[in-house]
């Protein structure tokens, strides 16, 4: 069974104190370098996959898409992007995306912004998002780095008067589940090696466009542990674009 963590009351309502959950894409350190990624979402039908409180479903219908569906597991989540994101050309539904089933090329654009890391076989899930898309249509992602998930804890190493020494990196080729700590609450997620996200991408028919590790942006910097973050990554970005099937995208050859 896919794990569910955010319809459990005690950790919705911490993840519900986060400055993301609060501020919205405001609040999201990474949210500056993921928007520079974003296609032109003007006429587009837009698949956000685990949209949590819908921030970027409400962004991509703000921008004129002619349609967006964010689906996530948690019912607390979409409750919440009922109430924050609404929307005449927004639909929301509960279903883990793993089981999700649409015809072929049903959508332009497929959004996905840190949930990929909950998902055992990412693999299998590009090259379901490769059919949902029409040709030359745009899949944007961001997943915690493999250097922030490969160790699992996901917290620092510490000196004997609790000074942060380094961020612990082990087991890197070895993909699979972690049981992290997130929130204060232990959650199960999956490392895999950077080589395993951009590869599940060239074998299934997209063309990487843009690859980013964002930094916390200056006026962040201040926050509390928020310079710490420049010690290591924690996201990924990944810009992608569907194949055409004669090889050509946007008026270029292809790979």
């Amino acid at each position: 069974m896919k794990e569910n963590r955010y319809d459990d009351p005690q950790f919705f309502e911490k993840y519900g104190q986060m400055a993301r959950s609060q501020k919205g894409l405001a609040g999201a350190g990474e949210w500056r370098e993921l928007k520079k990624l974003l296609p032109d979402f003007s006429g587009k039908r837009v698949l956000d996959l685990g949209c949590g409180y819908g921030w970027h479903c409400g962004y991509a219908a703000a921008h004129g898409a002619a349609g967006v569906l964010g689906t996530d597991i948690s019912q607390k989540m979409l409750e919440t992007a009922r109430e924050r994101n609404p929307g005449p050309s927004i639909e929301y539904r509960q279903a883990a995306m793993e089981d999700l089933r649409f015809p072929d090329g049903s959508f332009d654009v497929v959004l996905s912004s840190l949930a990929f890391h909950y998902v055992e076989d990412f693999g299998a899930l590009v090259r379901n998002i490769g059919r949902w898309l029409a040709p030359g249509g745009r899949f944007v992602f961001s997943v915690e780095h493999p250097v922030f998930t490969a160790y699992g804890s996901q917290d620092w190493y510490y000196g004997p008067d609790g000074e942060i020494l380094h961020f612990p990196v082990d087991n890197y080729y070895l993909e699979g589940p972690r049981e992290a700590v997130f929130l204060g609450e232990r959650v199960v997620k999956y490392h895999r090696t950077l080589t395993a996200y951009l590869d599940a991408l060239l074998q299934n028919g997209f063309q990487i466009l843009r690859v980013v590790e964002p930094p916390p942006p200056e006026d962040m910097l201040d926050l509390p542990g928020m310079r710490d973050e420049l010690r290591r990554p924690m996201m990924l970005l990944v810009s992608a674009v569907k194949e055409n099937p004669d090889g050509w995208i946007q008026g270029q050859k292809g790979r």
